[in-house]
């Protein structure tokens, strides 16, 4: 059962223009959400560090419990049952339960077309279909894959948002590297051992939603932005002036009075080893 738009009626101000994502949930569990190894408390210090604010706009928001999520999907060659399709508050994807063979209860993340009572295994003579975990080398080309490694065991970390999807494109001569085309266009190199997961995520019409006011975002843990001409000169450097006034220097600067024109925001030790071609701006 696919996702849908719920468009809501301007009864009040906070509706109008807001669109919602009903969400499919569904299980077969008697006690579903009971599970305490799959749940944890978080303990909130969002954008803070020894008490300082080290990222701005973070704050607040509704207390949840974190979902344990199974990213490394490293139970090889056991089969599992899809008892359960949840809502997960820290992610925009739903998550699935999966009940193996040897009790052992596990989260991952959803695929399109992944149902309540489906078997999904991980394993690298799984068959292609949506929610089994395989080696990049025995994934068939033009296949739409999520959750992909990048270093062998360390789970994946790339293509984990609603509605996106990698596709293999090419197998190396050498049999080292398969080539993955992202959701962004960019074209990367991968390990062929590295692990993904089969099939396009689920909620593909998050994209299409609307918060509606500014207290959802709050709720969700964001605070307000401010315009830093807006501000005072003690808060940022582009602050102060009479009335409307531009940011009173020669070049732009950040809120920590460095020089932003033409600044290389890149990590020193990042590379393009294993780029073949960057998203298309």
């Amino acid at each position: 059962m696919a996702d849908k738009l719920k468009f809501h009626k301007p009864v009040t101000p906070t509706l109008r223009g807001r669109v919602s994502l009903i969400r499919h949930t569904e299980s077969i569990e008697e006690t579903p959400h009971r599970d305490r190894k799959l749940k944890r408390m978080i303990n909130k210090s969002p954008g803070r560090s020894l008490g300082m604010v080290t990222v701005r706009h973070k704050g607040g928001g509704a207390r949840r419990y974190y979902r344990v999520i199974d990213f490394k999907r490293d139970k090889l060659n056991i089969k599992a049952q899809v008892v359960a399709i949840e809502y997960d508050p820290n992610r925009n994807v739903s998550i699935a339960k999966l009940n193996f063979v040897d009790g052992e209860k596990r989260y991952i993340l959803c695929p399109e077309g992944l149902a309540v009572g489906d078997i999904v295994e991980s394993s690298e003579n799984a068959p292609i279909k949506a929610g089994n975990a395989l080696p990049l080398s025995r994934i068939p080309l033009g296949t739409p894959i999520h959750n992909i490694e990048i270093n062998r065991g360390a789970g994946g970390v790339i293509v984990r948002s609603a509605g996106t999807a990698a596709q293999v494109l090419s197998k190396e001569e050498d049999g080292r590297y398969v080539q993955v085309k992202l959701p962004s266009t960019e074209l990367r190199r991968v390990l062929s051992e590295c692990f993904a997961t089969i099939g396009q995520l689920a909620n593909m019409q998050y994209r299409n939603t609307k918060i509606g006011k500014a207290g959802r975002s709050r709720h969700m843990g964001i605070k307000p932005s401010v315009r830093g001409i807006a501000q005072d000169p003690h808060s940022h450097p582009h602050g102060g002036g009479e009335g409307r006034s531009g940011i009173g220097m020669p070049h732009p600067k950040t809120p920590w009075g460095k020089n932003a024109m033409g600044k290389k925001t890149r990590r020193r030790n990042r590379t393009d080893r294993y780029i073949l071609s960057r998203r298309k701006k």
